[in-house]
């Protein structure tokens, strides 16, 4: 018995300092990566008319990247292209629905007639649904994955074949908190947050070999301005009070400047995943130690939020109240004016 013991306890501890010494190998091979300069490289952003993708491309021209974006409103590209511009950065707007495959390759041809073609891709374009899931429709669902799975998978396949004939090229997929949570009353949202992760994940393994990293993104709330811009159903005016003021509070929310340059940092690294901001940090961890504890804590959050059901939509401008015009929402609502988020855009 004693020496099965010994035996055991040999295996354990062979395969435990073999494991660790892969560990730790991937770690110093991941440090030696040479980093990406920006400096004269073709960047292109969807959804980088407002919002987060407009920070992003911001700190892209920031670094001497020639930026191309994209979005479905002309008036709100046109301001994010002269705000690009006024800080000298070679720029390119074009109008686009990602959800649709012929305008997305249309779009990385002009890109590439205007600029060459493309070494880093951000799939930032998103939309966010509230409301409770039986004021959801299929076309909810549709609507989300088609926006943050097939608009990513388009656009990715547009630019994969320039990048893998080079041997090199970035892919940075936005995803959030809610596709590693399932985060209650936003089931749509998540759902396709949920995909968008796995998809990244697959192709991170798949298109190393050929010298292209892939980073999957994963914030909490972060302070873009956008939730006038959301949809909300249901109890819309109370839906949208509980996620303007928690997007707009510190500790709930992280200023999106800091956390666009976290994500370029992330870029210029190639890192695998990134979780920006303490609370996703703390909800991916606490999913990964005590799933059934976390499970039960979003079901109760759940109990909190209002239960009315319907299935009309509002925006977040049309669901305004004095809660949220307080100074509840006031670091939001400068960002909103900061971040190109003060007209509602096409839903």
């Amino acid at each position: 018995m004693a020496e099965r013991h010994t035996k055991e306890s040999t295996g354990f501890t062979l395969g435990t300092l073999t494991a660790a010494g892969i560990g730790a190998a991937l770690g110093l091979r991941a440090l030696l990566r040479p980093r990406m300069s920006f400096k004269d490289k073709t960047v292109l952003i969807t959804g980088g008319s407002r919002g987060l993708g407009l920070i992003l491309a911001r700190d892209f021209a920031k670094e001497g990247a020639r930026v191309a974006i994209c979005g479905r409103d002309e008036a709100t590209l046109e301001r994010a292209l002269a705000d690009l511009e006024r800080l000298g950065a070679e720029v390119l707007a074009v109008p686009c629905d990602v959800k649709d495959p012929v305008q997305v390759e249309a779009m990385v041809a002009a890109v590439h007639e205007r600029f060459g073609a493309v070494d880093v891709l951000v799939n930032n374009a998103g939309i966010i649904q509230t409301g409770p899931l039986e004021s959801m429709t299929m076309e909810d669902f549709k609507e989300a994955i088609e926006t943050h799975l097939w608009a990513p998978l388009y656009a990715t396949l547009a630019v994969l074949p320039e990048m893998k004939r080079r041997g090199e090229g970035r892919i940075v997929n936005i995803s959030s908190i809610g596709g590693k949570l399932g985060v209650p009353h936003m089931v749509p949202y998540s759902a396709s947050k949920f995909a968008l992760v796995g998809l990244s994940d697959g192709m991170r393994a798949e298109l190393a070999q050929d010298g292209i990293l892939v980073t999957t993104v994963c914030p909490g709330l972060m302070r873009t301005g956008s939730p006038p811009n959301a949809t909300f159903k249901g109890d819309h005016e109370k839906e949208y009070a509980w996620f303007f003021v928690s997007d707009s509070l510190p500790g709930f929310s992280m200023n999106a400047e800091r956390a666009a340059r976290k994500i370029v940092e992330a870029c210029r690294r190639g890192d695998a995943e990134v979780l920006v901001g303490l609370p996703a940090k703390l909800g991916v961890l606490a999913r990964a130690l005590a799933p059934n504890l976390t499970a039960s804590l979003l079901a109760y959050v759940n109990r909190w939020l209002p239960q009315e059901s319907s299935q009309e939509r509002f925006t977040g401008s049309q669901s305004e109240t004095p809660l949220t015009r307080s100074w509840l929402t006031e670091l939001s609502r400068r960002a909103a004016e900061r971040n190109n988020e003060t007209e509602v855009s096409i839903h």
